[in-house]
């Protein structure tokens, strides 16, 4: 350890020395985490999609933690009736968006593979992160 004297205050700090050894590293596999959000319109397709995907990864040995329900986001939108007589007449729609979260532990390449080449129903919105 080496000592430093401030001039200012007068106190001793003690500054510990750097080892130049790297530390224990830990293998690729251990990790790494494939974090899979979906989401789409309807609810049905949505865990039809996450059923599949699910048993992809069980078929393969894989870890899954999940599936998360995540919040529904819901997008309201006001439109007239008429456009003319009827001003104070007023339709409200809305957009849901259901979510899900999946995480796979240290995936191998076969789970992998075999999740890119999965068939998913249109309407389903996949985002594939590596944690």
């Amino acid at each position: 350890m080496a000592t430093v004297v401030s001039e200012k205050s007068k106190t001793v700090v003690k500054k510990k020395s750097v080892s130049k050894l790297a530390p224990k590293e830990v293998p690729v596999s251990d990790k790494m985490k494939l974090r899979i959000r979906i989401s789409a319109y309807e609810h049905k397709i949505l865990d039809a999609s996450v059923k599949q995907i699910i048993d992809t990864a069980n078929r393969y040995d894989a870890t899954i933690e999940g599936p998360v329900p995540l919040p529904t986001s819901i997008k309201k939108y006001t439109v007239n009736r008429g456009s003319f007589i009827d001003k104070n007449s007023r339709e409200q729609f809305e957009m849901r968006t259901h979510r899900r979260l999946i995480d796979i532990i240290s995936p191998s390449q076969k789970v992998v593979e075999a999740l890119t080449n999965l068939n998913l129903p249109s309407g389903v919105n996949i985002d594939v992160k590596m944690l």
